[in-house]
């Protein structure tokens, strides 16, 4: 038990060291909402201390609510992202105080922790990360440079084919027993897929501008009808923050700097995705497609928790926030998953053709507002994670999802097709 708890102490820690780095920025900008896409800087930052609160104290140490008059205001559920300016917030040094008062008192009930309540503390702390990557793509949006600091990578790249074949047969998808999972990962069960190829590496800038330079964004043929729609509705040209003046450029957290041809395309949305997946004469994977590739182990018939094996271990994937970049397509050939595919976690989130929905045996856990909610077709399904998401909440099981128009995300694509 001392070890579970010094563990989670210090991934608590890292979270909010990670929270505190993206919201060290003048009350200002903190209060500001730089698109209706997006939250004020200062509701994620109260709001992962009112969640914090809200499972770890009150529901995991039965202790009494500290604010209960503010649990409404950071309620993602009560109000959209485009009305949480108009809120009575917390400034951001109330914010600050209310979130390390919060903190303390969870460092504090550790003593009292009941191995049951473990999952509790993994959500949280996956919760608050992902809460980073929402930031992150928050500053993305700002047009000012941003304060954040790159560290070099230093990603090596080697040849590798162009696609991957994967053999029918079964596998199993899903956990029944990682400790971290979700609801929505959970039960583990068994799929039949038959024989296809998948992309060794995800789709490139450079892939990605021959689809722009053959026309792809207005020929109606690649697209789907609602896709179609919404492209002319927004004269959507190329991925968000690109644009041309002479040569391709992009903004990046407020700097302008040429288009690199060699990383994962990123900022593109399903439909552009499945449009570019349509032109190259291809489709997009399905879930199962995409996490067979992933973490399938044929050899020992069993499956992974990550591509390379079943521990996190540096150096296989672009994950953390580490470089405010996808790689170059090609690199950690060490993480590649049993069948050679590579850079599946980390660099770009990528689209599939599923829905999303649960699983066979699926039972909402701990509440159904995480993912029951949002099943059904306004949703598509991501995985696979980004540069921008954290170690802690990413795994070959993960599945994020989104409306198919979202391109302020951290999301790319690699293509299928069937053998």
């Amino acid at each position: 038990m001392d070890a579970l708890k010094e563990r989670l102490a210090a991934k608590l820690t890292a979270a909010r060291e990670r929270s505190h780095l993206l919201t060290s920025l003048d009350d200002a900008d903190l209060v500001a909402q730089v698109s209706p896409l997006m939250s004020p800087l200062v509701w994620d930052l109260a709001h992962v201390g009112n969640y914090e609160e809200l499972w770890l104290l009150r529901e995991a140490a039965g202790v009494e609510p500290m604010r209960p008059e503010i649990d409404t205001l950071y309620d993602a559920f009560e109000h959209p992202r485009a009305t949480r300016p108009s809120l009575p917030l917390l400034p951001p040094d109330e914010a600050r105080a209310y979130i390390r008062t919060v903190r303390d008192k969870v460092l504090d009930s550790l003593d009292g922790l009941r191995p049951e309540n473990a999952f509790l503390f993994e959500m949280v702390i996956q919760h608050e990360h992902q809460h980073g990557e929402t930031m992150l793509a928050t500053h993305q949006l700002r047009r000012t440079s941003s304060h954040l600091v790159e560290k070099d990578l230093a990603a090596a790249v080697t040849p590798c084919p162009p696609e991957t074949y994967i053999p029918a047969g079964t596998f199993i998808m899903g956990t029944s027993d990682d400790p971290a999972a979700y609801d929505n990962e959970r039960p583990a069960h068994q799929v039949d897929l038959p024989a296809y190829f998948i992309d060794t590496v995800p789709v490139s800038n450079g892939d990605y501008l021959a689809f722009i330079e053959a026309g792809g964004y207005d020929d109606e043929r690649w697209w789907h009808p609602k896709g179609w729609e919404w492209r002319q509705n927004k004269k959507i040209g190329a991925p968000a923050f690109w644009f041309k003046e002479g040569v391709w450029l992009r903004r990046r957290f407020g700097t302008v700097e040429p288009v690199p041809f060699d990383q994962p395309v990123q900022h593109v949305c399903w439909y552009e995705a499945d449009a570019y997946a349509r032109w190259a004469g291809k489709r997009l994977p399905t879930e199962a497609e995409w996490e067979k590739a992933a973490r399938w182990d044929p050899g020992r018939q069993e499956p992974r928790r990550y591509p390379w094996g079943d521990d996190h271990l540096p150096g296989r994937a672009n994950l953390g926030q580490r470089s405010l970049q996808p790689s170059p397509v090609g690199s950690f050939p060490e993480g590649a998953s049993p069948y050679g595919v590579r850079q599946l976690l980390g660099d770009v989130w990528e689209w599939t053709s599923t829905d999303f929905h649960g699983y066979p045996g699926f039972r909402a856990h701990p509440y159904k507002e995480y993912s029951e909610v949002f099943f059904g077709p306004d949703y598509k399904v991501l995985r696979g994670g980004s540069w921008a998401t954290d170690p802690a909440a990413c795994r070959a099981t993960f599945r994020n999802w989104d409306y198919p128009i979202r391109r302020q995300i951290f999301a790319g694509l690699r293509c299928a097709r069937s053998a």
